[in-house]
Formats: structure tokens, C-alpha cells, sequence
């Protein structure tokens, strides 16, 4: 057994890089703004009650300025004050909102959709009335992003999520959850053919709340970033790239489960460059697997399933990968990894990397009170190997989560690149969250990306065509 520890992937912006996303934006601008001409401003639709509506202005308003860090900041690299959303700081735009892109929800009509008993009926109800009032501004202005503000007493009644653990489990959800619907997942599943990105949030989070654990600078870093990139604009942020190396085409593949079960899983293919650019592809009903119990592609559903992909990247990004880097949270069948390679080989990828990634009970004992150092990378063989995404960030000088933290155990299946290197990736990979601006997330994009994207896939009916891009499932 090796131990090693990586050092904090660098991310690369409009003028520099840096390993934070905040200080990257604070100091070198998104990375899109080295490009001209470039649009500097974004028009936020909206969709709410009056009250709602109005907090909103006031909210972007706010967050147009300065907004200063948390007091008694002991930790200033991960509380950091917000700079600002406007054209002259880090992101280099502004927001662009008035009574003209917005739609008000009568307070009577959430008022009778409350007073409704049953669960799903409430839900049902409140997609249909948000989602008329979305389709107008859709069809009849020009909106680069809509909000939908659900009413604090509607919230509850319909918004209620299943709470994961703050680290990110791997696992599917319950199949009791199936059964339940999901307001959030079902309105924008519903409003997808309509071509603009949603933003749900609760009228809570528009008031000033000093008891609340986040701050408002955090909770500005993290709404101006997601609204950033999902105004249609390139990512804020690009992993850093070797340009003496091939440019790498990252997959990461899925399943989901229908939610009549019916169809017991259905295939999903993500693919991204190093920017973040990509497309998301669903596949074909696929069969659970007698030995492992899991869900698995036969070599006809691997091939089609990664040749489209190829095809769509390459026509999305306007090159082919030299790379291709392939992650899955489930082992790989022989038929499988035949499949892939075919479709890799036609499309004249000749370097590749199978990888699988899996939870584990397997953890490290680190001397004093803080967990091992995120990175830190245990060779257990060649192929079998365990990475902390999760722990102690000497950037932030703590570690930021509430649990002890779990390594993912990184099984190598076929690789042409260096366990090391791979494992790198893997840690960059999870800072290509464009919803959440503090770094040190468990999951890499290609696998997190998989499991928003099935969440909302299920809702979505067999002759629907679901949207290409990230934005539209975040």
C-alpha cells in the first residue's frame, strides 16, 4: 500500500488561475470574459406572488454591490465577501429584471392548492400553475433564465426534498421515494421543451434571515454563479489543461428508474470537455444484471449509447477528444466494455480509461482532530486505489463538512494514463459544480451530473426530448 497526496487541481479564469472559485472570479474575472464581443447582461424572468416578485428585485439589487463577509470570520479563504454582479468586477455582467419579465401568482390560487389534502394532487396543481405563467414568458419575452419563487407556506406543502447526506451518496434513491412526486423535478421536467433553464427557490431565502447557517455573501457566490451558467454563457470556470497533452472527452454513465416502474432502468450518457461543455443523452430500457444485481448495458446498448454521444460532442464542441475518460458507479460487464471500446475505436479515440468509482467502508486514521487531507490518494494495488474528495482543505485551514468523511474507492478497469493522473482528474472534476462555489465536493461532475440528470428524467415521457445541457437539470 502507497499513500500520496495531490495537490489542489487549478482552475482557470478570464486572466489567471487559481484552486478557489471565488477567489479565481474576485481576481482574474469568469473565465468567459476573455472573449469579445461577449454579452454583459442577463434577463431574469420571474415567476411568483407579488410579495415574491418584489423581494427578488430587492435581492438582485442587493446583490449588483459589495456584500461583505460573515462577522467573526475565522476562516476567510472559504467565507469570502461577495465582489459584486455588475460589469465592472469578477463576473463582468449584470442582471437585467423588471415588471416586464415577471408573471404574479394570485396569492388565492396557493391558498386553495394548500387547503388540497393530498400530496400529490397539490403537487400536480402547482406545476400546472407555474408552469403556464413559465410557457408566456418562454414564448413571449426574452429571458435568458426564469426564478421561480415557491411561498413559504406553499413550500412545505409541496417542496419537501429527500434530505442526502451532506457528503453525496453514490447510492439510487429509495424505491419508496418513486412513488411521491417531486415538485421541483416534475416542473422542470414539464418545462423543459421550452427551451429556458429554471431557478427554484423559496421565499425564505430572499429575506433577511441572521439565524440562517449561510451568510449572504455565500448565498450570493452561489446564486449569481448558477444563474451565470445557466443564462446560456460558457462556464464561469474551466479546469486547468495540458496543452501538450490530448484534449480529454469525460463520460460519465447512468441509470434511472421510471417512475411506474414499469421500465425498470434507462441509460444516460454525460459527456464534457474540459470547459464543461457537453451534451446529456438519454438511452434504451436496459435489464438488472442475475449476478450483481445492478443495471447494465448489453454491447449493442454501449456501443449506440457512447457513438451518439461522440457524435453529438463533436458536433456541440466543434472538435473530437484525443482522450476518452469513462466513469461509472457500477462494475463494467464484459460486454460492456467491448461495446465502449468499439464505438471509441470508430470514432478514432485511441487512448482510454475505464474507471469505476464506489462508496466504501474503508477509512484512514489521521494524528490530531481533523480528518485526512482531501487528496490524499492510497494506492491499495494497481488497479484498486482510494481517494478523499472529503476532508481537511488547508485552502479553507478546516474541514468544511459535518460527517466524517468517506473516501471513494477508485477501481481502474483499463487505463492508458497513470493511476495518479486519473485520480487528479477525478478531484478536478468535482469543482465543475457551477451551483456551489466552495470546491470540495465528493462527487465528480461526470457521476453528480448522472444523478440530477436521472431525477429529472424519470419525468419526463418516452417521446419527450430532453434537453442536451447541464443547466436545464441543476
Amino acid at each position: 500500500m502507497k499513500l500520496y497526496t495531490i495537490s489542489e487541481p487549478e482552475l482557470e479564469f478570464g486572466e489567471g488561475k487559481s484552486v478557489c472559485p471565488k477567489d479565481g472570479i474576485l481576481n482574474y474575472h469568469v473565465y468567459d470574459s476573455r472573449h469579445t464581443p461577449r454579452r454583459d447582461q442577463i434577463i431574469v424572468g420571474a415567476v411568483g406572488e407579488s410579495q415574491s416578485l418584489e423581494k427578488l428585485g430587492n435581492w438582485l439589487d442587493r446583490c449588483a454591490s459589495t456584500i461583505p463577509p460573515k462577522l467573526n470570520n475565522h476562516h476567510p479563504s472559504l467565507f469570502t465577501g461577495f465582489p459584486g454582479f455588475n460589469k465592472h468586477n469578477g463576473f463582468k455582467a449584470e442582471f437585467v429584471y423588471g415588471d416586464n419579465v415577471t408573471r404574479t401568482i394570485n396569492h388565492s390560487e396557493t391558498s386553495k392548492i394548500i387547503k388540497n389534502r393530498d400530496w400529490n394532487s397539490r403537487v400536480d396543481e402547482s406545476v400546472e400553475l407555474y408552469y403556464k405563467e413559465i410557457k408566456f414568458l418562454a414564448q413571449n419575452r426574452s429571458v435568458d433564465t426564469i426564478i421561480c419563487i415557491i411561498p413559504n407556506e406553499l413550500y412545505d406543502k409541496i417542496a419537501k426534498e429527500s434530505h442526502e447526506p451532506v457528503e453525496d451518496a453514490l447510492e439510487d434513491e429509495k424505491a419508496d421515494d418513486l412513488l411521491e412526486m417531486n415538485f421541483r423535478r416534475a416542473l422542470k421536467a414539464k418545462s423543459m421543451h421550452l427551451g429556458v433553464p429554471l431557478q427554484l427557490m423559496r421565499e425564505l431565502s430572499l429575506e433577511p434571515n441572521p439565524s440562517s447557517q449561510q451568510d449572504d455573501a455565500t448565498r450570493a457566490w452561489n446564486f449569481c454563479t448558477a444563474l451565470y451558467y445557466k443564462s446560456g454563457k460558457t462556464v464561469p470556470w474551466k479546469l486547468s489543461s495540458n496543452i501538450n497533452r490530448p484534449s480529454i472527452c469525460f463520460v460519465g454513465i447512468g441509470f434511472y428508474r421510471s417512475r411506474d416502474r414499469k421500465v425498470l432502468h434507462t441509460s444516460l450518457a454525460q459527456i464534457f470537455n474540459e470547459l464543461g461543455d457537453g451534451v446529456i443523452l438519454r438511452g434504451t430500457p436496459v435489464e438488472i444484471n442475475k449476478e450483481d444485481r445492478q443495471p447494465h448495458l448489453s454491447e449493442i446498448q454501449a456501443y449506440d449509447l457512447l457513438k451518439h454521444a461522440l457524435e453529438e460532442y463533436k458536433f456541440a464542441v466543434k472538435s473530437s477528444p484525443g482522450r476518452l475518460v469513462m466513469h461509472k458507479s457500477s462494475n463494467y460487464t464484459e460486454a460492456e466494455l467491448s461495446g465502449f471500446t468499439e464505438a471509441a475505436e470508430d470514432a478514432q479515440i485511441h487512448s482510454r480509461d475505464f474507471i469505476t468509482l464506489l462508496s466504501t467502508e474503508i477509512r484512514l486514521l489521521r494524528e490530531g482532530d481533523y480528518p485526512p487531507l482531501r487528496g490524499t490518494h492510497i494506492e491499495l494495488d494497481s488497479k484498486h486505489h482510494l481517494l478523499y474528495t472529503r476532508g481537511s482543505v488547508p485552502y479553507y485551514m478546516t474541514y468544511t463538512g459535518l460527517y466524517i468523511p468517506q473516501p471513494l474507492e477508485v477501481r481502474i478497469i483499463e487505463a492508458d494514463e497513470s493511476p495518479s493522473l486519473i485520480c487528479e482528474e477525478i478531484l478536478g472534476l468535482t469543482k465543475m459544480n457551477w451551483n456551489n462555489t466552495q470546491f470540495d465536493g465528493r462527487l465528480p461532475i461526470t457521476i453528480q451530473c448522472a444523478k440530477k440528470v436521472g431525477e429529472i428524467m424519470k419525468y419526463l415521457k418516452e417521446d419527450e426530448q430532453p434537453q442536451i445541457r447541464y443547466s436545464y437539470y441543476m
